[in-house]
């Protein structure tokens, strides 16, 4: 009988173990690790795409991105934008379960948040409880051209705006526009309303409501802004791209819901 000691492999280091204990070859434990970017069924997530979720999810409870931290029970500082990236400048990825700590604080379902995600926020269906409502000003897209609607920064003014009643978002300057006509589908549909902040910060690939110097008022994705450019790719592939000067910009508002 051969009494060799063989070495069996345990996760990449080595023991003997005699081979009376154990007559049969025991293969190596393979170590799995988890790939780390959410993964949203069709197409990775991305990294912006991800806290921008974050960022509004907060926002639709009044709260902070330190205040959707402390509400789920982490540290205030855990979705702050400085924890965004390494000191390398490789993107950090928010934990699964600081994602569900923040979901079950907040009431949110999965599928709420992956909505957040896409920029595709359908509000009053589904998912848990919300912040108090407030009215804010509607009017309809094809009227927010016209003028006395916004003041100069482009904050709504006047008094011939509706009113919509939603939950708070913290914004006292946010407004909704109504979706009329097919120019936006298929993200946006005719009677879609897009709720809008302007006082949230705008990113690249952010949903946009922009107004241009002539008067004219578009949803676009924003595709880059730099100090002399802006670049704003239609929803719709049937319509145009735009380029303007930012001369040429009266102001730039970040889309943050719809309602479908």
């Amino acid at each position: 009988m051969d009494h060799t000691k063989p070495q069996v492999a345990y996760n990449g280091k080595h023991s003997k173990r005699r081979r009376e204990n154990f007559p049969f070859q025991l293969a190596p434990i393979p170590i799995i690790v988890p790939h780390r970017k959410p993964f949203n069924g069709s197409e990775s997530m991305k990294h912006e795409d991800i806290w921008r979720a974050l960022d509004t999810l907060a926002a639709e409870y009044g709260l902070s991105a330190s205040g959707l931290a402390k509400r789920a029970g982490l540290d205030s500082t855990t979705f702050n934008v400085s924890k965004r990236r390494m000191p390398d400048g490789r993107a950090r990825w928010p934990s699964t379960e600081s994602l569900a700590k923040v979901l079950n604080a907040t009431g949110a379902s999965m599928e709420d948040f992956t909505a957040l995600v896409s920029g595709a926020r359908a509000i009053g269906s589904g998912g848990g409880s919300r912040a108090v409502s407030k009215r804010i000003p509607l009017i309809g897209m094809a009227q927010a051209g016209g003028e006395g609607y916004f003041d100069d920064g482009g904050f709504p003014v006047g008094g011939a705006w509706d009113e919509v009643s939603l939950p708070d978002i913290g914004d006292p300057n946010a407004y909704a526009l109504e979706i009329s006509g097919a120019s936006m589908e298929p993200v946006y549909r005719d009677g879609d309303m897009v709720i809008v902040s302007p006082s949230s910060p705008i990113r690249r690939s952010d949903r946009v409501v922009a107004k241009t110097l002539a008067g004219e008022v578009m949803a676009k994705q924003l595709v880059r802004k730099s100090a002399r450019r802006v670049e704003l790719k239609s929803l719709n592939p049937l319509h145009p791209d735009f380029s303007f000067d930012l001369n040429e910009i009266a102001w730039l508002h970040r889309i943050i819901w719809v309602s479908q």
